[in-house]
């Protein structure tokens, strides 16, 4: 449970049916939180949004992207970035991100989990997706 005043935001853990996974790459610009970094789409919640309804909102803002079987797993905060407390969605979608109108960042992928370690990935991004497929593995 979160108090009023904390903000909050969702992001979403996008797989295909392959298994590997879509990540965003962030804009490299000042002021931003993890600028230059692999992450996944999502963002804060506006006032009075659910984070089921920011993750649906900021996947289609971001990438005009509608993904399926989003489901909620966890909530992790970013404690050196945004200092939000994130609610993490997992989501499936099958499709060829060059082709999304990307709105922010410079480019869509998706990446085989044992190609994640090389990425530059924001630790608590990381440490969800870990947390995730360690599920996928038992």
């Amino acid at each position: 449970m979160t108090s009023n005043d904390e903000r909050q935001g969702a992001v979403a853990l996008i797989f295909d049916d392959s298994g590997d996974l879509l990540l965003h790459l962030r804009d490299d610009i000042p002021g931003i939180t993890w600028p230059g970094y692999w992450s996944v789409l999502g963002g804060g919640c506006d006032p009075g949004e659910s984070p089921r309804q920011a993750v649906e909102r900021e996947l289609f803002e971001e990438a005009g992207l509608v993904a399926d079987e989003i489901t909620e797993l966890f909530q992790v905060k970013d404690e050196l970035g945004s200092g939000q407390l994130i609610t993490f969605f997992s989501a499936r979608w099958n499709g060829q991100p060059q082709l999304l109108p990307l709105s922010e960042g410079v480019e869509l992928r998706f990446f085989p989990p044992e190609r994640l370690p090389e990425l530059r990935i924001p630790p608590y991004i990381s440490a969800a997706i870990q947390r995730v497929l360690a599920q996928y593995d038992q």
